[in-house]
């Protein structure tokens, strides 16, 4: 124990790797975000929409940035260290209470839990319009077995089989967003860049870039997964955030090349389902598909080690530690592993339920996600915890020196909440 006092930077436990950590970040970033993006980012035009991504990309890094700092902090202060296949996660909700108090603990747990459901509302939602696209299964029916099956994959699979499948899906993804991308340009007839465009539009546009962006949902899980250790934390957070980034650049600047030529406003994503070569439609959707799945994976891991966390606190669960020695072998299987599957249908249930009986429900929780509980969890809250945490211990020389960082992006996280509310009154206006 006195050596991992001398050495802080040291990690508590190298248990995944990074191209486990960017994986995750990348297939949690590049999600159903990306498809709903070309349609709003369409009117302010390519240039404005791409230096907004730009800066909302800059954003969230720092943001995520904070995120970790705060919570190997906490996790060396608790001498947590990581054991067996099963991670021990410090949620958001604990960070804001131990940082800001019980009211900061409050807050995060109301917004968290209002994102994650409508984040998974969202995914499975999508999920099943594609696949009634695909496989002419009703939406309903798509979306619950394709929320079933990553459910399934997480609870029984654990994080070792999770993180080898969600690499697979990853490099596929991104496999074949390169191709529709290339496709689309040599048979899309796109002319490149055209317009200064219209800035005036962007302010609209903020929350979906946001929500495509985000990965900071599974921060906590992956400051368990690398064992604490900031320098490959830094380094995953940083080359995980920037792939999407790119890749959303070239996706934006390509579909929206392509809505320029038409002759009536219409959602570019449709244009590229349209262009001359027939295997277009179904890269597309499968594309879709991939991006939707990945970043359930990233959300359901985040969303039910949040709710485990809390189950944990719980008297009932006080008897995962004492199983009777003559209790059957179903018995001692349920008793290790009902925290998980508790946490779990406490997520998919709601989920299932408003995705399936709610139309066009991916529209609206995408807005509601970006523009208020993203921004609100991930934007407000780090730099406010970070403060907090600087001001009560001096131990956490790394948020001493960025004083001014931490200020800069909470001020411009609170003026996106803003706008949003302003754009949402003015919506209601008229």
């Amino acid at each position: 124990m006195e050596a991992k006092e001398e050495e802080p930077d040291k990690a508590d436990g190298k248990k995944g790797s990074i191209a486990g950590a960017v994986a995750l970040i990348i297939g949690t970033s590049i999600g159903s975000g990306i498809l709903a993006l070309p349609q709003k980012a369409s009117p302010a035009g390519v240039l404005p929409s791409s230096i907004s991504l730009i800066i909302c990309w800059a954003f969230l890094l720092i943001e995520a940035l904070l995120i970790i700092e705060i919570n190997v902090g906490l996790r060396r202060k608790k001498g947590m260290m990581e054991e067996g296949s099963e991670l021990e996660v410090i949620s958001v909700r604990t960070m804001a209470q131990e940082t800001l108090g019980n009211w900061g603990g409050t807050l995060a747990t109301v917004t968290y839990v209002f994102l994650g459901y409508t984040s998974m509302i969202a995914y499975s939602s999508k999920s099943g319009e594609i696949l009634f696209h695909l496989i002419n299964l009703p939406e309903s029916v798509s979306g619950f077995l394709f929320t079933g099956i990553f459910t399934i994959l997480i609870s029984v699979g654990g994080t070792q089989a999770t993180d080898q499948v969600n690499q697979w899906l990853t490099i596929s993804m991104i496999g074949l967003l390169i191709a529709i991308e290339v496709v689309a340009v040599v048979f899309g007839g796109w002319s490149g860049l055209e317009g200064s465009g219209n800035w005036s539009k962007v302010p609209a546009t903020i929350p979906v870039m946001i929500f495509s962006l985000v990965y900071h949902d599974i921060a906590p899980v992956l400051c368990a997964y690398l064992g604490s250790d900031l320098a490959r934390l830094r380094a995953s957070v940083f080359i995980g955030s920037l792939v999407p980034l790119l890749a959303l650049l070239v996706w934006d600047a390509i579909a929206i090349g392509l809505s320029a030529q038409a002759d009536q406003i219409v959602d570019p994503v449709e244009l590229l389902m349209g262009v001359k070569w027939g295997g277009i439609p179904f890269m597309v959707e499968a594309f879709s598909l991939l991006a939707v799945g990945t970043s359930m994976i990233g959300t359901l891991l985040g969303f039910s080690e949040f709710f485990k966390e809390q189950l944990k606190n719980l008297s009932w669960n006080s008897s995962l530690i004492q199983v009777p020695d003559r209790s059957s072998g179903v018995t001692n299987w349920w008793e290790r592993n009902k925290t998980n599957f508790t946490a779990m249908a406490m997520v998919i249930t709601p989920t299932l339920l408003v995705s399936t009986t709610v139309p066009d429900a991916f529209s609206a929780a995408t807005d509601i996600a970006g523009g208020y509980c993203m921004t609100m969890l991930y934007g407000v809250l780090p730099p406010a915890m970070a403060w907090a945490l600087h001001t009560t211990d001096s131990d956490h020389k790394a948020l001493k020196g960025a004083k001014a960082a931490v200020f800069g992006v909470g001020l411009f996280a609170c003026g996106i909440v803003v706008e949003q509310i302003l754009q949402d009154f003015l919506a209601l206006q008229f």
